[in-house]
């Protein structure tokens, strides 16, 4: 007689061991997670099963998307998804996986455009440092008169944020940009024409790197991550390119890293080509978006 089929509960338990062993705080949702993707079905499913044996031909395909996990590879490579806004996004390895934390860009943005009666529901937004696409499509979806651009030098990622628009029934609302920042606008006569420029741009001060956790250092890509030495390099590059671009009053929008806000505050205040608007909390209480109007 052959090894009997272990029941879901005994599988969960096991691999929830392994994970922990790999130094993986989150190692029971982990496991749960993974194990509903290979099943089809949800935690709430997972549980309403907890007795019945793993078939045989899940259980390979479960092995194969745990021993990733074990290896630190990010959740959401293994399972190719990340939940953002009111999207379940695809993502993968060049792709920089969207936060939490950046869904405060999106309603930043909106709540600075409802103040201004709507107005801006049709007007032109540039996203910089796309990555998946995250910001962008969010900003299309609630205001669908708008001209949306986004740019991004990596072209793994753009290839991922036009996919990820195509799958949302955006794909003909967003123009995605190959090239740095804002230099595929140089030809495009838009010059002092945005109404909105947002962006989320590598903020880890290079020597911060290698200690973050295996997930991000091992397998996302360096160039969404390295801010230079001191994490404001973008930064000091978006402040006067993006005044270019804005018209007089139009909205600078940007994430930055715990601790960063005065410093982007003072870049811009020192440009003199912006009014300072406000800077706005996560739900840590942590100053995570910096706002800032052309003057």
């Amino acid at each position: 007689m052959g090894n009997p089929q272990p029941i879901i509960a005994e599988v969960i338990g096991q691999a929830t061991g392994r994970l922990q062993r790999a130094g993986i705080g989150s190692a029971r949702l982990d496991t749960e997670l993974l194990l509903g993707r290979v099943l089809g079905i949800n935690r709430t499913g997972l549980y309403a099963r907890w007795s019945d044996t793993l078939p045989h031909e899940t259980a390979g395909a479960f092995e194969a998307l745990l021993g990733r996990r074990e290896r630190r590879e990010p959740l959401q490579y293994v399972t190719g998804r990340q939940a953002f806004w009111t999207f379940d996004l695809r993502v993968g390895p060049g792709v920089f996986v969207p936060r939490p934390e950046t869904e405060h860009l999106v309603e930043a943005v909106l709540t600075w455009g409802a103040a201004r009666g709507g107005k801006l529901a049709a007007g032109r937004i540039a996203d910089l440092c796309t990555g998946s696409g995250c910001v962008a499509l969010a900003l299309a979806s609630e205001w669908p008169q708008a001209s949306v651009y986004a740019t991004d030098q990596a072209p793994e990622a753009l290839a991922v944020a036009r996919a990820n628009a195509k799958a949302c029934g955006l794909g003909g609302r967003i123009a995605f940009l190959e090239g740095d920042l804002l230099a595929p606008f140089q030809p495009m006569g838009l010059e002092g024409r945005l109404d909105v420029v947002t962006a989320n741009p590598p903020y880890i001060p290079s020597g911060a790197i290698a200690a973050l956790q295996p997930e991000v250092r091992q397998w996302e890509p360096i160039q969404a991550l390295d801010g230079g030495s001191d994490g404001l390099h973008f930064y000091r590059r978006i402040v006067p390119e993006a005044a270019r671009y804005l018209r007089r009053g139009g909205l600078l929008a940007l994430e930055v890293g715990a601790g960063q806000a005065e410093a982007v505050t003072a870049l811009i205040q020192a440009s003199g080509l912006y009014s300072p608007h406000t800077c706005v909390p996560d739900l840590a209480g942590i100053p995570r978006v910096v706002l800032a109007e052309r003057v």
